[in-house]
């Protein structure tokens, strides 16, 4: 006789996966962590084989437990879909989708309102974060749907939107003068695209640089640019009026394209294929790069 995995527990497991702890599950749940612990025991039981592991203070799930976690998350999201389209208000439908700092302003407003419009009573999580996590989130299931910047032609992952230069960026009217020195850079915080970009390309031209600073802030680039302090390498889309594109003036080489590719996680439900259906129209309408 095939198991009937208890909706609550699951529910359990996709909370104790996202928040990083089943104690901090327990509390968001509303139960004790007693009553969480033996969820995850008749789950294993069920399941026939171990879940997750102790690392730590805490738990992380085993190759067969990364799984099971994509599929809870599934039957979770469908089963709150279900009763939200039977007219119940005991649970809201969840989808969760990532973008980098760059689409704050544009792409994800608009995602947000054409998402809603259509989806009434969904409750949307947005993850803005580091560029470099996105892609992991999605393949681990803590995310439904993101786009992400990825290094042109670097592998087959998600679904390539479309294809934008990288410029190098500066505020020209306060921009200190470096006429022999080292290019000064304003950079993101490693690992970055950007900033690969950035130093691979002097180093072929071998121009010599030096890191002016270094945050993990688009708002930081933008303010530390407005203060002079160097240049930095983005692309276009979002730039600041008072920034401009300074690579000519400067005589800094050509950097490479750089890839928008849209994620989706595995056994994504229904409403995660609409939202990802959604943020590809958002971006496309309002990046305006190269479409592949």
């Amino acid at each position: 006789m095939k198991p009937t995995f208890d909706i609550d527990a699951l529910r359990a497991v996709v909370a104790g996966t996202d928040l990083g702890s089943f104690a901090r599950a327990a509390v968001q749940l509303g139960r004790s962590q007693s009553a969480i612990s033996m969820q995850l025991k008749k789950l294993e039981q069920q399941a026939g084989t171990p879940l997750f592991i102790r690392k730590g203070r805490g738990l992380v799930p085993t190759e067969a437990g990364e799984a099971f976690v994509s599929y809870a998350r599934r039957i979770v999201a469908l089963n709150d879909e279900a009763a939200l389209a039977l007219g119940s208000t005991t649970t809201t439908a969840a989808v969760r989708f990532g973008l980098p700092q760059d689409f704050f302003d544009d792409v994800m407003p608009a995602t947000l309102k054409a998402f809603a419009g259509a989806h009434e009573n969904v409750h949307v999580e947005v993850h803005a974060g580091e560029n470099h996590n996105l892609a992991e989130e999605v393949r681990n299931g803590r995310l439904d749907v993101a786009i992400a910047f990825f290094k042109s032609g670097a592998h087959d992952e998600g679904e390539v939107l479309c294809e934008l230069p990288m410029q190098w960026l500066a505020c020209e009217t306060v921009l200190k003068p470096q006429p022999k020195g080292p290019v000064p850079l304003v950079l993101f915080s490693h690992p970055c695209l950007f900033r690969q970009a950035a130093l691979a390309t002097l180093e072929q031209a071998q121009m010599r640089w030096r890191a002016a600073l270094t945050t993990p802030s688009l708002p930081g680039i933008w303010a530390a640019l407005r203060s002079g302090l160097g240049v930095a390498v983005r692309t276009d889309h979002g730039r600041p009026q008072d920034i401009a594109c300074i690579g000519s003036s400067l005589n800094l080489p050509v950097l490479p394209p750089i890839e928008v590719r849209l994620l989706v996680a595995p056994n994504a439900s229904p409403l995660a294929h609409d939202l990802s259906r959604v943020l590809r129209q958002e971006t496309l309408a309002r990046i305006g790069g190269t479409v592949r």
